[in-house]
C-alpha cells in the first residue's frame, strides 16, 4: 500500500498485520468492517484504545489482516500492531503509548500438555492406598 505505515502485532497464537494511512476512520479487518468482524464490544474498544489515547480516532484508516487464535487474541494482536504503526507514523506518540503499555508484547502463551496428565496441570485423583 502506498503512503501507509505498517505494524505487526502478536498475542497468544494470533498474528496481525496492520496498515495505517491518513483517512476518515474506516477500519477493515480481513476485508470486513470492525463491527461485523468482532461480536463483542470489548474487542472493538480494545482495538480502538490506542486511537482514544492519542485523540485521533477519525484521522486514520486501518487495513488489517489477522490470522490464528480467537477473538481476544486477535483483538490484542491488532492493538499492538496499531500502536507500532502509530509510532512509525509519528515517533512523538511513542512515550504516551509506551507508558500506557500498548507497545509491550503480551508474552503469555498456552502451556503445553504434559504426558501422564489429561491437561497441562490437571492430575489424576490422588489415592493414598
Amino acid at each position: 500500500m502506498e503512503n501507509s505505515f505498517y505494524g505487526t502485532g502478536r498475542r497468544k497464537s494470533s498474528v496481525a498485520r496492520v496498515f495505517l494511512k491518513p483517512g476518515k476512520g474506516d477500519i477493515l479487518i480481513n476485508k470486513k468492517d470492525i463491527s461485523s468482524y468482532f461480536s463483542r464490544r470489548v474487542h472493538i474498544e480494545n482495538v480502538n484504545s490506542p486511537f482514544n489515547l492519542i485523540n485521533s480516532s477519525n484521522k486514520f484508516d486501518l487495513f488489517v489482516t489477522v490470522k490464528g487464535g480467537g477473538e481476544t487474541g486477535q483483538a490484542g494482536a491488532i492493538r499492538l500492531g496499531l500502536a507500532r504503526a502509530l509510532v512509525s507514523f509519528d515517533n512523538n506518540y511513542k512515550s504516551k503509548l509506551k507508558s500506557s503499555g500498548f507497545l509491550t508484547r503480551d508474552s503469555r502463551m498456552v502451556e503445553r500438555k504434559k504426558c501422564g496428565k489429561p491437561k497441562a496441570r490437571k492430575s489424576p485423583q490422588f489415592s493414598k492406598r
